[in-house]
């Protein structure tokens, strides 16, 4: 019989690392993070966003509000500014609500969006506490700080890890049914499962200072914003507020053909980008200068171990969704790795893992790319008189603001990357149409995902796509009510899903059957009486009656050795 110190062995305390504990650990796994640094040291200056998506899964986590409580003062407006430098004129604004109005206020581009929790701006600076905090205060997970995975071993049952103590310098081994590597871009677990990295090595680079400026506010001559992009001839810059009043987080955007980094003054570029000549004071806090990349794993699992977040992938940060993809990742393999240690899932089920994540990744990283160059492409071509004071100079203004927004509204306000995205080529999805080409469902025709674009999306019941959310009639998300692994949206109370219940039952998988009341009705998209959808808020299948082998369905979708197909 096998003996295991811990369930679940995760080398990595950032926030995708400590997300997946939580998660894990909700759902009765025992775990155990190893984390290189001392408990509590502060973070990088480095992510700055939250997505809605992420946001949901905070939700589930029993952590929105306590994010939500956190980061830039209530009423500082979550703004994404173009100006000529921080301090010079404004070429337009993309307006995002404060936090303190983020619930109610759906005036702007992203107000529409069917979701309990909206996303949230917040430097990881304060998000990274909260999260441990949380973590530390939940049973079943043990957190070794100071600690390095140095090497490992698997087999057929498990894997035999050893942790350095980084102030004793001793070892120790510990056993585990699984590894998931969170240890960021340069991951030991990466390259010891031998994944490589591919695409492309250099997108841009970019100088990072993190400034103290006191007096930086009193001389901007517009509102505050969240994020200020600097356009002029001299240097462009990305300028982020971190406490919404003396911290700030400042990106020099190297130009094509300065790939040395200290070829570029530093304190020169800073100057430019705020707008301010040599009188004015700051202090440089923390550097951190970086390459933009495009770089993906060409797998994210061998055997036992599994790689997430930077560890799978890099690439320029736009739309948020570095942090924010790491933590998709990890909430798409928690679920599965429960089902397994719990007994009810066979292991063909985390087959779903890299089989669902790695082409998304992909797709998001051509995204990001993408808008990247486009980025590139418009600081190479700033007009020389767009700061004049004169007709001419407005006109330029006006156009390039103009610009500036359609490009940028769609990474700040992206809807599609955060509900758009779909699984398909998954071993625990069902689609529309069996092997023998029976059509299933209302209207006896398949469907085809809706396409996938940064921007925009469509609702969609197709299985693989994001259940569209719908806020019930006692005031509960449609989320608040799923159950730990699958959950039965029954749209019409006459449909008998007695046998399709039995089945999970006798399989002890885990089925809530849900009749919900939804407060406003149900969305277009729900044009099925009976959707079955995943933990994770994806949908497994959906039909207007249960299939006649309820027992197939259900062993299909907790992965069993030998899954069968099953008639409608």
């Amino acid at each position: 019989m096998q003996t295991y110190d811990t369930d679940v062995l995760i080398a990595g305390g950032g926030p995708v690392g400590l997300t997946g504990a939580m998660d894990l650990a909700q759902r009765g796994v025992r775990v155990t993070l190893a984390e290189v640094r001392r408990y509590a040291e502060p973070p990088n200056v480095k992510c700055n966003h939250v997505s809605a998506r992420s946001m949901e899964i905070f939700r589930r986590l029993g952590l929105a509000q306590a994010l939500r409580d956190a980061g830039l003062p209530a009423d500082h407006p979550n703004d994404v500014v173009f100006r000529t430098s921080v301090t010079g004129h404004e070429l337009t604004r993309i307006p995002i609500p404060c936090r303190r109005d983020r619930y109610t206020d759906t005036s702007g581009p992203d107000g529409w969006w069917p979701t309990p929790e909206p996303p949230h701006r917040i430097n990881q600076t304060y998000l990274e506490p909260v999260l441990l905090h949380h973590a530390a205060a939940r049973p079943g997970i043990r957190l070794h700080h100071r600690t390095q995975l140095t090497g490992f071993e698997q087999d057929a049952h498990g894997v035999t890890a050893e942790l350095l103590d980084l102030d004793t310098n001793k070892t120790r081994r510990i056993r585990a049914r699984y590894l998931l590597g969170c240890d960021g871009g340069s991951s030991m677990v990466r390259k010891a499962i031998g994944a490589k990295l591919e695409g492309t090595p250099v997108i841009q680079r970019v100088q990072s200072s993190c400034i103290r400026a006191p007096g930086l506010r009193a001389l901007e001559t517009n509102p505050p914003a969240w994020c200020c992009y600097s356009v002029n001839p001299r240097r462009c810059g990305t300028v982020f507020a971190i406490d919404g009043r003396e911290i700030w987080l400042v990106h020099n955007h190297l130009n094509p053909g300065e790939d040395d980094f200290d070829a570029v003054d530093r304190d020169w570029a800073i100057r430019q980008i705020l707008g301010v000549d040599e009188r004015f004071e700051y202090e440089v806090l923390t550097r951190e200068d970086w390459v933009g990349r495009r770089l993906v794993a060409d797998r994210f699992r061998q055997g036992r171990v599994f790689i997430a977040g930077d560890a799978a992938h890099l690439w320029v940060p736009y739309a948020g969704y570095g942090m924010n993809a790491g933590i998709a990742d990890v909430t798409n393999l928690t679920w599965l790795l429960a089902g397994v240690i719990q007994g009810w899932a066979g292991e063909r089920f985390l087959d779903a893992y890299e089989a669902e994540r790695q082409p998304i990744t992909q797709q998001v990283s051509h995204f990001a790319m993408d808008h990247a160059a486009k980025m590139i492409k418009a600081r190479s071509a700033v007009p020389p008189n767009i700061e004049a004071d004169d007709a001419a100079g407005a006109a330029e203004r006006a156009r390039i603001g103009a610009e500036a927004y359609a490009l940028n509204v769609q990474q700040f306000c992206c809807g599609g990357l955060n509900f758009g995205y779909y699984y398909e080529g998954s071993p625990i999805v069902i689609r529309d149409r069996e092997v023998d080409g029976t059509p299933a469902g209302a209207e006896a025709e398949a469907e085809t995902p809706p396409p996938y674009t940064m921007d925009r999306f469509t609702e969609s019941t197709v299985p693989g796509c994001r259940v569209p959310h719908v806020w019930l009639a006692d005031g509960r998300s449609l989320f608040d009510a799923f159950g730990p692994g699958y959950t039965l949206i029954r749209r019409d109370r006459r449909v008998d899903v007695s046998g399709l219940v039995e089945a999970a039952r006798a399989q002890r998988v885990p089925l809530v059957v849900l009749d919900a009341e939804p407060r406003d009705g149900w969305p277009e998209a729900y044009r099925h009486a009976l959707v079955l959808c995943r933990a994770d808020t994806h949908v497994a299948w959906r039909g207007d009656g249960v299939p006649k082998d309820s027992g197939a369905l259900i062993a299909n979708l907790r992965g069993a050795v030998n899954p069968q197909p099953f008639e409608r």
